[in-house]
Protein backbone atom coordinates (compact mmCIF):
# COMPACT_ATOMS: atom_id res chain seq x y z
CA UNK A 1 0.00 0.00 0.00
CA UNK A 2 1.44 3.47 -0.86
CA UNK A 3 1.56 6.18 1.76
CA UNK A 4 3.58 8.53 0.69
CA UNK A 5 4.09 10.50 -1.94
CA UNK A 6 7.10 12.01 -2.90
CA UNK A 7 6.94 14.56 -5.67
CA UNK A 8 8.91 16.91 -7.88
CA UNK A 9 8.43 20.43 -7.82
CA UNK A 10 9.38 22.10 -11.02
CA UNK A 11 7.47 20.91 -14.00
CA UNK A 12 5.16 18.87 -11.82
CA UNK A 13 3.83 20.71 -9.33
CA UNK A 14 4.81 24.28 -10.33
CA UNK A 15 5.27 25.96 -14.07
CA UNK A 16 8.51 27.76 -13.08
CA UNK A 17 9.79 28.57 -16.38
CA UNK A 18 9.03 31.83 -17.46
CA UNK A 19 11.06 33.18 -14.01
CA UNK A 20 13.51 30.76 -14.48
CA UNK A 21 14.15 32.25 -18.35
CA UNK A 22 14.01 35.81 -16.79
CA UNK A 23 16.51 35.31 -14.61
CA UNK A 24 18.66 33.79 -16.53
CA UNK A 25 18.57 36.50 -19.31
CA UNK A 26 18.90 39.14 -16.61
CA UNK A 27 22.24 37.62 -15.84
CA UNK A 28 23.28 36.95 -19.35
CA UNK A 29 22.47 40.71 -20.38
CA UNK A 30 24.78 41.99 -17.60
CA UNK A 31 27.64 40.34 -19.20
CA UNK A 32 26.23 41.34 -23.18
CA UNK A 33 26.15 37.26 -23.59
CA UNK A 34 23.36 36.18 -26.09
CA UNK A 35 19.97 35.22 -24.52
CA UNK A 36 17.92 31.67 -24.04
CA UNK A 37 14.95 31.09 -25.45
CA UNK A 38 12.01 29.68 -23.71
CA UNK A 39 12.41 26.80 -25.42
CA UNK A 40 16.25 26.26 -24.69
CA UNK A 41 15.63 26.97 -20.94
CA UNK A 42 13.24 24.24 -20.93
CA UNK A 43 15.97 21.65 -22.36
CA UNK A 44 18.34 23.25 -19.88
CA UNK A 45 16.49 22.49 -16.12
CA UNK A 46 16.51 19.78 -14.25
CA UNK A 47 19.73 19.08 -12.68
CA UNK A 48 19.95 22.55 -10.28
CA UNK A 49 20.35 26.32 -10.64
CA UNK A 50 24.60 26.17 -11.30
CA UNK A 51 23.97 23.50 -14.09
CA UNK A 52 21.17 25.96 -15.46
CA UNK A 53 23.52 28.48 -15.50
CA UNK A 54 26.60 26.56 -16.88
CA UNK A 55 24.33 25.39 -19.65
CA UNK A 56 22.86 28.85 -20.52
CA UNK A 57 26.33 30.85 -20.36
CA UNK A 58 28.87 30.56 -23.69
CA UNK A 59 30.81 27.04 -23.31
CA UNK A 60 34.15 29.16 -22.57
CA UNK A 61 32.95 30.99 -19.65
CA UNK A 62 32.34 27.95 -17.53
CA UNK A 63 34.59 28.21 -14.36
CA UNK A 64 35.56 31.62 -14.76
CA UNK A 65 34.82 34.53 -12.20
CA UNK A 66 33.18 35.74 -15.16
CA UNK A 67 30.80 32.46 -14.90
CA UNK A 68 30.57 33.34 -10.86
CA UNK A 69 29.15 36.48 -11.55
CA UNK A 70 26.66 35.78 -13.93
CA UNK A 71 25.46 32.73 -11.32
CA UNK A 72 25.34 35.55 -8.30
CA UNK A 73 23.04 38.30 -10.86
CA UNK A 74 20.98 34.94 -11.68
CA UNK A 75 20.59 34.65 -7.84
CA UNK A 76 19.62 38.03 -6.72
CA UNK A 77 17.70 38.58 -9.50
CA UNK A 78 15.25 35.18 -8.77
CA UNK A 79 15.44 35.77 -5.00
CA UNK A 80 13.64 38.78 -5.66
CA UNK A 81 11.13 37.68 -9.00
CA UNK A 82 10.83 33.76 -8.34
CA UNK A 83 7.04 34.49 -7.82
CA UNK A 84 6.00 36.85 -10.78
CA UNK A 85 4.89 33.80 -13.28
CA UNK A 86 5.57 31.41 -11.32
CA UNK A 87 1.95 29.34 -10.70
CA UNK A 88 0.76 25.71 -9.90
CA UNK A 89 -1.10 23.74 -13.13
CA UNK A 90 -4.54 23.68 -13.14
CA UNK A 91 -5.90 21.06 -10.66
CA UNK A 92 -2.68 20.80 -8.69
CA UNK A 93 -4.01 22.24 -5.92
CA UNK A 94 -7.39 20.96 -5.39
CA UNK A 95 -4.94 16.94 -6.55
CA UNK A 96 -3.09 18.25 -3.45
CA UNK A 97 -5.80 18.99 -0.99
CA UNK A 98 -7.70 15.90 -1.77
CA UNK A 99 -5.15 13.74 -1.40
CA UNK A 100 -4.13 14.68 2.15
CA UNK A 101 -7.58 14.36 2.83
CA UNK A 102 -6.74 10.49 1.70
CA UNK A 103 -4.31 10.22 4.02
CA UNK A 104 -1.47 10.66 2.22
CA UNK A 105 1.79 11.81 3.76
CA UNK A 106 3.46 14.27 1.00
CA UNK A 107 6.95 15.62 0.76
CA UNK A 108 8.45 17.47 -2.09
CA UNK A 109 12.57 16.36 -3.14
CA UNK A 110 13.42 18.57 -5.81
CA UNK A 111 16.79 20.33 -7.25
CA UNK A 112 15.67 24.00 -6.67
CA UNK A 113 17.73 25.37 -4.25
CA UNK A 114 16.40 25.11 -0.86
CA UNK A 115 15.36 28.58 -0.35
CA UNK A 116 13.18 28.94 -3.39
CA UNK A 117 11.96 25.90 -2.97
CA UNK A 118 11.12 26.13 0.78
CA UNK A 119 9.49 29.85 -0.09
CA UNK A 120 7.22 28.79 -2.90
CA UNK A 121 6.07 25.52 -1.65
CA UNK A 122 4.65 27.56 1.71
CA UNK A 123 3.10 30.17 -0.45
CA UNK A 124 1.68 28.09 -3.23
CA UNK A 125 0.82 24.79 -1.05
CA UNK A 126 0.18 25.80 2.50
CA UNK A 127 -0.12 22.77 4.71
CA UNK A 128 -0.99 20.36 1.89
CA UNK A 129 3.20 19.42 1.77
CA UNK A 130 4.51 17.90 5.12
CA UNK A 131 8.16 18.40 3.94
CA UNK A 132 10.21 20.39 1.14
CA UNK A 133 13.71 19.09 0.54
CA UNK A 134 15.47 21.31 -1.50
CA UNK A 135 19.19 21.55 -2.79
CA UNK A 136 21.75 22.34 -0.10
CA UNK A 137 25.85 21.68 -0.06
CA UNK A 138 24.84 19.02 1.97
CA UNK A 139 23.14 16.28 -0.11
CA UNK A 140 23.74 15.74 -3.32
CA UNK A 141 21.24 16.40 -6.11
CA UNK A 142 18.57 13.95 -7.78
CA UNK A 143 19.49 11.50 -9.44
CA UNK A 144 21.35 10.53 -6.37
CA UNK A 145 18.78 9.35 -3.74
CA UNK A 146 19.81 11.27 -0.71
CA UNK A 147 17.32 13.93 -0.68
CA UNK A 148 14.65 10.58 -0.69
CA UNK A 149 15.75 8.85 2.36
CA UNK A 150 16.10 12.03 4.21
CA UNK A 151 12.76 12.74 3.31
CA UNK A 152 11.67 9.23 4.23
CA UNK A 153 13.02 9.30 7.22
CA UNK A 154 11.90 12.53 8.46
CA UNK A 155 8.33 11.55 7.45
CA UNK A 156 8.75 8.29 9.49
CA UNK A 157 7.58 6.22 6.06
CA UNK A 158 9.04 3.36 4.39
CA UNK A 159 10.34 2.84 1.23
CA UNK A 160 7.78 0.17 -0.04
CA UNK A 161 4.87 1.79 0.74
CA UNK A 162 6.15 5.23 -1.41
CA UNK A 163 6.12 6.73 -4.72
CA UNK A 164 8.03 9.42 -6.62
CA UNK A 165 5.96 11.35 -9.04
CA UNK A 166 8.03 13.61 -11.65
CA UNK A 167 8.19 15.36 -14.80
CA UNK A 168 11.51 14.25 -16.21
CA UNK A 169 13.99 11.60 -16.65
CA UNK A 170 15.94 12.97 -13.15
CA UNK A 171 13.14 12.39 -11.56
CA UNK A 172 12.67 8.59 -12.56
CA UNK A 173 16.28 7.80 -12.52
CA UNK A 174 16.11 9.01 -8.65
CA UNK A 175 13.52 7.07 -8.22
CA UNK A 176 15.31 3.67 -9.26
CA UNK A 177 18.27 4.66 -7.49
CA UNK A 178 15.66 4.87 -4.50
CA UNK A 179 14.04 1.71 -5.27
CA UNK A 180 10.89 3.23 -5.28
CA UNK A 181 8.24 2.77 -8.33
CA UNK A 182 7.37 6.26 -9.94
CA UNK A 183 4.82 7.96 -11.91
CA UNK A 184 6.04 9.73 -14.73
CA UNK A 185 3.55 13.26 -15.71
CA UNK A 186 3.30 14.85 -19.03
CA UNK A 187 2.19 18.46 -18.85
CA UNK A 188 5.51 19.00 -17.60
CA UNK A 189 9.32 20.01 -19.24
CA UNK A 190 9.65 16.34 -20.69
CA UNK A 191 8.40 14.67 -23.53
CA UNK A 192 6.42 10.93 -23.24
CA UNK A 193 9.41 9.43 -25.22
CA UNK A 194 11.46 10.75 -22.18
CA UNK A 195 10.04 9.38 -19.23
CA UNK A 196 9.13 5.69 -21.35
CA UNK A 197 12.50 5.52 -22.07
CA UNK A 198 13.85 5.99 -18.47
CA UNK A 199 11.37 3.18 -17.36
CA UNK A 200 8.55 4.82 -15.22
CA UNK A 201 6.47 2.28 -13.71
CA UNK A 202 3.25 4.39 -14.75
CA UNK A 203 2.77 7.71 -16.95
CA UNK A 204 -0.34 10.57 -16.55
CA UNK A 205 -1.45 12.65 -18.82
CA UNK A 206 -3.87 14.48 -16.74
CA UNK A 207 -3.48 16.19 -12.97
CA UNK A 208 -7.31 14.30 -12.80
CA UNK A 209 -5.56 10.90 -14.09
CA UNK A 210 -3.03 11.42 -11.37
CA UNK A 211 -4.88 11.74 -8.67
CA UNK A 212 -6.96 8.43 -9.57
CA UNK A 213 -4.42 6.64 -10.22
CA UNK A 214 -2.75 7.85 -6.00
CA UNK A 215 -6.01 6.83 -4.36
CA UNK A 216 -5.85 3.76 -6.52
CA UNK A 217 -2.44 2.65 -5.25
CA UNK A 218 -3.64 3.79 -1.84
CA UNK A 219 -6.35 1.25 -1.55
CA UNK A 220 -4.31 -1.31 -2.95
Amino acid sequence: MIDTIIFDLDGTLLNTLEDLMDSVNFALSRQGFPLRTLSEIRSFVGNGIKVLMERAVPEDVVGTDTFDVCFKDFNDYYKVHMEDKTAPYEGINEMLTNIKKAGFKTTIVTNKIDYAAQDLCKRMFGENIDLVVGSTDDRPNKPAPDGVFYALEKLDSKPENAIFVGDADTDILTAKNANLPSIGVLWGFRDREVIENEGAEYIVETVNELEKLLICLKNG
